[in-house]
């Protein structure tokens, strides 16, 4: 019995520092830009479906299954750590090229109101929420990380639909995600 406690500290250990070294490494380049035809003018997110559209005008170019917070269905998000993913219109405000994640597009969560409201109910309200490629080094995982929701807010999705939603979505991009 001691034995299997030692060889899983070991375990956990190992893939802890496994994840702290591959968040250091980043995930490389990110693709250039996709041709202006190609690139979309609103994301759509569908929390109940677990999905993602990009559209340009009003024909979807694109489609992808997501990952959500791990308390999606709970509703809104509404303060830090409540693992909820945010619903409303918002738009995609920067980029991280050298995200613990494989590459990440910014949110504008919390508009205004939102970070008044979780103050006034004593809260941080939160923030940071990105749609993400998977933790970088573990990227073999693929489409399985869609077995279940394990972000904190964010919406997930594979490393190379990343690549293809980091080359077709531009800054200022809006973003509904609905319920």
């Amino acid at each position: 019995m001691r034995n299997k406690i030692i060889v899983l500290a070991i375990a956990a250990v190992s893939l802890f520092a496994y994840t702290k070294v591959m968040a250091r490494i980043g995930s490389g380049s990110p693709p250039p830009a996709a041709p202006m035809e190609q690139r979309a003018d609103l994301i759509r997110v569908y929390k109940s479906e677990r999905r993602m559209v990009l559209l340009k005008g009003d024909a979807p170019i694109a489609a992808y299954e997501i990952s959500l917070g791990s308390a999606a269905d709970a509703g809104p998000k509404q303060r830090e750590g409540d693992e909820k993913t945010p619903e409303g219109r918002y738009e995609i405000d920067w980029r991280n090229p050298k995200s613990t994640a494989h590459l990440s597009l910014h949110i504008s969560y919390p508009k205004p109101e939102e970070q008044r409201a979780a103050e006034v109910n004593g809260f941080p309200p939160g923030g940071n929420i990105m749609i993400h490629g998977l933790p970088n080094g573990w990227g073999l995982l693929g489409q399985a990380h869609r077995l279940w929701d394990w972000t904190d807010g964010c919406i997930a999705v594979t490393n190379a639909e990343m690549g293809e939603i980091w080359a077709r979505v531009p800054d200022h991009t809006p973003i509904d995600i609905m319920p």
